[in-house]
């Protein structure tokens, strides 16, 4: 574990030493980034923060300053701190830490200044041009903190897309006791790579049919990798259905979000040690020329499948309806309102042949079409998978 991420677990408003020194081209230094924040807008792009209120470094000065005034500090209220009956006054007290790391410090989330703290951080950076906020481990925050602080953010800034970090539990009802717009959509990531790592798509079916549950009340954030998961390139047992991955988070409802090196099958693996991170967060190289020349299949299909989702805006809201599911194979529909697509996998080593009633157009994939009088037969190659549209024609 970093004792400082760029999170800067130590202080949420003042910068981390090492990005306040990046600079724009023309710029002094701690101005990059509302450079960053002006040149993303200019692309169309939304700038949210990974916001880490749950916890902090042992380094953040309020900390150290509990530590150092001991019982009569005015901090000493924003930690669960347990001191000794007994021993002596200079030992250091107990504290809660976050899931056991003794580097971070749990927050009294009961605390009034923590939450007065925790508003105006978050004010802070969206007055400066954030567009919103990921709410790092904000399942281990008490849900009625995050009922209190949200409205005051709101108030300044109501098109703020805030979403929490959720892992199990009652996604609906956090969305509802908290006040978040979303939250992340681990039942999903798990059951993408589960199923097609057993040839068990019957598992895929149950997890969009809750997931479309889901969506009758928020839109999730949806996502196949992330910072704390094993990389899906190296989470798959059989790489030819990373692009089935993909197609799954392209064409289902949510908020889709990409980790960075995903788009280039970057492998890492998630270790449950000291360090263990390190393989899926990996340092960049200095241009897109120093890449490896491998991932750029993978970099095209994610350029084909967005801009498919761009011409398709509304598959934000997208259910899910299932048409034909057997073990290695599933023919489903998305649809919203009057729009819908067909999305056909197929992790068979045969070919996999569909008829539907009516007719379609293919817009990606490896499939065949031809039309049967009143229906259409759709055949997926080995391994294939395809998105098609009823047929303007």
């Amino acid at each position: 574990m970093r004792q400082l991420q760029k999170i800067q677990q130590a202080h949420s408003i003042i910068l981390d030493p090492a990005v306040a020194q990046l600079r724009s081209r023309h710029d002094r230094p701690g101005a990059a980034f509302p450079w960053i924040w002006k040149s993303c807008a200019r692309r169309g792009l939304h700038v949210v923060l990974d916001g880490v209120f749950n916890h902090v470094g042992r380094d953040c000065p309020v900390f150290q300053r509990a530590l150092a005034e001991g019982p009569v500090s005015r901090e000493a209220s924003w930690f669960h701190l347990s001191r000794p009956g007994e021993g002596s006054p200079a030992q250091e007290p107990g504290y809660a830490t976050f899931e056991g790391h003794s580097q971070l410090v749990a927050l009294n989330h009961q605390e009034p200044a923590v939450a007065d703290y925790v508003t105006r951080a978050m004010t802070h950076w969206l007055d400066r041009g954030a567009d919103g906020w990921r709410l790092d481990a904000a399942y281990a925050v008490p849900r009625q903190f995050w009922r209190s602080v949200l409205p005051a953010v709101r108030a300044r800034h109501p098109q703020a897309y805030i979403f929490g970090e959720l892992i199990h539990g009652d996604y609906s009802g956090f969305v509802a006791e908290t006040g978040v717009d979303a939250v992340t959509q681990y039942e999903l990531w798990k059951a993408i790579w589960s199923s097609l790592n057993d040839r068990n798509l019957f598992e895929l079916a149950w997890a969009l049919k809750r997931h479309s549950e889901m969506l009758e009340t928020f839109v999730p954030q949806t996502f196949i990798g992330n910072h704390d998961v094993t990389r899906i390139a190296g989470q798959l047992r059989d790489e030819r259905y990373l692009a089935h991955a993909f197609v799954i988070l392209m064409t289902c409802g949510g908020t889709p979000s990409i980790y960075a090196g995903d788009e280039q099958g970057f492998r890492g693996i998630k270790e449950h040690r000291a360090g263990g991170d390190d393989a899926i967060r990996p340092q960049f190289p200095g241009a897109p020329a120093d890449l490896a020349p491998f991932g750029w299949l993978v970099y095209r299909l994610h350029q084909e499948l967005i801009g498919l989702r761009r011409r398709h805006p509304w598959l934000c809201r997208a259910r899910s309806r299932v048409i034909e599911l057997r073990n290695a194979d599933l023919l489903l529909e998305a649809f919203h309102q009057e729009a819908r697509l067909l999305v056909a996998l197929n992790l068979a080593d045969a070919p996999v042949v569909h008829a539907i009633n009516g007719s379609v157009e293919r817009l990606a994939g490896d499939l065949t079409t031809r039309r049967r009088g009143p229906a259409t037969e759709i055949a997926l190659a080995p391994h294939g998978w395809g998105i098609l549209a009823s047929d303007p024609t």
